[in-house]
């Protein structure tokens, strides 16, 4: 029997739900592990051998992955629901693993619990359903580029997690006084973002340059990588690069990182969770100040 996952998010919600789908593999050996995901995280998992097949799948508004893969095991790693169990039972599984979600139908012994960690919910979810898998499941070997580099990433997916990029202006034009090389990287929806850190320092603006293979190969050789919460700082942690971490609105004992954590400095200056979908930087990262990223990156940099 196939079984298939969705998990039709971004990078970093793939990678923290490579530990779950590790634990589906060592639970159903022999059988075809399919990832319902985003293009090219989907496929980059599948080249890593951590999934067996892809169904590309953009969100939760086409139609059920499973139409068409006969008898299947379906598993929601994508959320609590209900939208997200009801696209996975109109695909007619076999039988379904997901979280509690009367609204859809669907009881579980295993419920949402708001104040946990997003690797540790779906370990608990997959370890419920048999399956062995642990945080330590979160490595990925991935071969490096000696690149040695600073590694400064300013984007991020919504504004309340972009800190401004005079900040960053700032605290690249500091590391490259140290005589540190510093590489900025971004998507290409990230160009007009590094640019304007990029032409006032000087530094070296790779944004748009490489694709998900080059960039984890990049953050493997690098010295350290300096970003925001954001899907690059959950490869550092995957492939074991020192990282500093700018946190907000989303706490770090949500999202942080999960393992090796005397490699990664977490900065954070919230008290309570803010609105990941703010128009404006939130109030906790604007907290963090130039001094408090240097401070963290010297010490990290040894």
């Amino acid at each position: 029997m196939t079984i298939l996952v969705l998990r039709a998010l971004g990078l970093g919600d793939a990678l923290t739900g490579v530990p779950a789908l590790r634990g589906l593999k060592r639970r159903h050996p022999g059988h075809p592990l399919v990832l319902a995901g985003t293009e090219p995280v989907a496929s980059w998992l599948r080249r890593l051998g951590v999934v067996d097949e892809v169904v590309p799948t953009p969100g939760l508004s086409g139609p059920p992955p499973g139409l068409g893969l006969g008898p299947h095991l379906a598993v929601n790693l994508h959320g609590r629901g209900p939208q997200s169990h009801r696209m996975l039972l109109a695909g007619g599984p076999e039988e379904l693993i997901a979280l509690d979600c009367p609204d859809a139908g669907y009881r579980s012994t295993t419920v949402w619990r708001g104040d946990e960690h997003e690797v540790d919910r779906w370990c608990r979810l997959v370890r419920d359903a048999g399956g062995d898998c642990s945080p330590e499941d979160l490595r990925l070997d991935i071969p490096s580029l000696s690149t040695d580099v600073v590694l400064v990433h300013p984007g991020a997916a919504s504004t309340a997690r972009q800190w401004p990029p005079e900040r960053w202006i700032a605290v690249v034009s500091e590391l490259q006084r140290a005589g540190r090389r510093v590489m900025l990287t971004g998507g290409r929806h990230e160009r007009e973002l590094c640019g304007l850190i990029s032409k006032p320092t000087g530094c070296e603006d790779a944004s748009g340059r490489y694709d998900l293979d080059e960039l984890a190969q990049v953050v493997a050789g690098a010295a350290l990588l300096v970003s925001g919460d954001t899907g690059v700082a959950h490869l550092a942690t995957a492939v074991g690069t020192r990282s500093v971490t700018l946190f907000g609105p989303t706490p770090p004992q949500w999202w942080g990182p999960a393992i090796d954590r005397e490699l990664h400095t977490v900065l954070y200056r919230g008290t309570e969770p803010g609105d990941p979908h703010a128009d404006q930087p939130d109030e906790a990262l604007l907290r963090i100040s130039v001094d408090d990223v240097l401070a963290a990156a010297v010490t990290a940099l040894g």
